[in-house]
């Protein structure tokens, strides 16, 4: 019987660490804002379906994890040759959902609430975030996309791994899950890199990130 209940703890401890552990996704990497890119007069524009086109984010702390999405306001890529040779998007950030909730939830309208508030993105102030692509590189069989992200009117530049097609008229840019550090944008709220005294009720800085778009000439 001892035996038995050992083999039990044994592999239920088991599939915990399997099936419990997540691979973090790597952070995009960041460094100090460069200049953008600039197309070529003969390259072609390809304006972003809105509708059709949007952010995933999720972030965690000790106690769980939330996610959600945010609108892609508007945004148009240049492409020469088939690839992107330069181009910018804007977020609109009063548009952020939570989607683990229902959404007539009131703890929903809660965190979405305090997502809005001068605690982290303070969207009255700062209703948008920018992306302006600074270049586009092949390294190690992957495209790796760069650009200035402007957050809350802090800018740094980050790198993430993207998967660009073209295919009658239209243009498809997904990103891999990557991670952003919400510290470096001043988003200061749980953030152990600002407060010490926080105990187990912080929150953690990576924001995971997955970016898609759609355009269209």
């Amino acid at each position: 019987m001892k035996k038995s209940l050992l083999s039990i703890c044994i592999m239920a401890t088991i599939t915990v660490m399997v099936f419990g552990c997540k691979d973090k996704a790597k952070e995009a990497e960041t460094k100090a804002a460069e200049e953008t890119a600039v197309a070529e007069a003969s390259s072609e524009k390809y304006t972003a379906n809105v509708a059709e086109s949007s952010i995933q984010w999720q972030g965690f702390k000790p106690t769980g994890k939330h996610n959600g999405t945010i609108n892609i306001a508007k945004g148009a890529f240049d492409v020469s040759d088939g690839k992107i040779a330069s181009g910018s998007f804007t977020i609109d950030m009063n548009s952020i959902v939570d989607l683990d909730m229902p959404a007539d939830d009131e703890y929903n309208a809660k965190l979405v609430g305090h997502l809005k508030s001068a605690d982290f993105f303070d969207v009255e102030k700062f209703p948008t975030a920018t992306f302006e692509i600074t270049g586009v590189e092949e390294s190690e069989g992957k495209t790796m996309l760069s650009g200035n992200l402007t957050l809350k009117e802090k800018t740094n530049n980050i790198t993430f791994p993207v998967n660009v097609s073209t295919a009658d008229n239209a243009l498809t840019l997904t990103s891999e899950t990557f991670t952003i550090d919400r510290s470096k944008w001043d988003v200061k709220y749980g953030s152990k890199s600002f407060f010490d005294d926080l105990g187990d009720k912080f929150i953690n800085d990576d924001i995971e990130l997955t970016v898609s778009v759609k355009a269209t000439k």
